[in-house]
């Protein structure tokens, strides 16, 4: 069985990854800031549906504490599965701030760029022992850092860097055999940023070839076919799934 780790999987796409994940067959480690019920719930849906599936407490943007969450999962992996690796890591977890250039703090800069950047590197750097060669890992970038839309700059910009961060790792990685990849949604119906009102979510919708904004299981799926051996040979690229927005 391949073990995929989800950050911020608690809720949105996160949720949507885990579950989507299990479905084909994965078993999956998923990790909340805050919020253990969803956590739960999300853990108590994947096993009613036969699968199997842990919720681990991890501060993203706190890196200090990554050693100690690597031995917590290497615990886990141990007891759960009976074995000493994992399969794939989904860098997923962030969150939104909509604020103008000119009026963004430094702490909120640094918050961003501790939970989309720094955190994705040096996380991927502390759980590398223990993943398997020939493993994958799926950074969650933004349709925002090609899109330019005002209020988003710092969010975009550290999004941006994860998509270049992504081909690096494929580049030092591919000696294991870990491709790197990463995937940038455009508007989604979830609650990041305080989700989408109606005005805006049909704007939106209006800006997309397909009609419409995505829902969370447009990227679920999209991941769980991605970190399958059907798509062993793509590597070190940024895929949209946007349903193709501003084109």
């Amino acid at each position: 069985m391949s073990i995929v780790i989800i950050t911020g999987g608690s809720r949105g796409l996160g949720a949507s990854i885990a579950t989507q994940c299990a479905r084909r067959g994965m078993g999956v480690i998923l990790t909340y800031n805050s919020n253990r019920q969803a956590a739960d719930s999300v853990v108590g849906a994947i096993e009613a549906n036969g699968g199997k599936a842990v919720a681990l407490e991890l501060d993203v943007g706190n890196s200090a504490t990554f050693p100690a969450f690597r031995d917590v999962v290497g615990e886990v992996l141990a007891k759960i599965w009976n074995t000493t690796t994992f399969d794939f890591l989904v860098n997923n977890a962030g969150y939104g701030l909509y604020n103008p250039i000119a009026a963004v703090t430094e702490e909120q800069f640094d918050g961003l760029f501790r939970v989309h950047l720094k955190g994705p590197f040096f996380l991927t750097q502390a759980l590398l022992p223990l993943m398997a060669d020939g493993g994958q890992i799926v950074n969650v970038t933004s349709a925002t850092s090609r899109v330019a839309t005002a209020g988003v700059a710092p969010y975009a910009s550290f999004k941006g860097g994860l998509e270049v961060l992504t081909r690096y790792m494929a580049k030092e990685f591919g000696e294991r055999r870990i491709r790197a990849n990463s995937i940038a949604p455009g508007p989604i119906r979830t609650e990041l940023g305080g989700g989408l009102s109606r005005e805006f979510e049909m704007l939106l919708a209006g800006q997309t070839a397909l009609g419409r904004v995505g829902e969370p299981n447009d990227v679920g799926c999209m991941v769980a076919s991605l970190l399958s051996d059907d798509n062993r040979w793509i590597n070190a690229q940024n895929i949209e799934i946007t349903g193709g927005y501003i084109i």
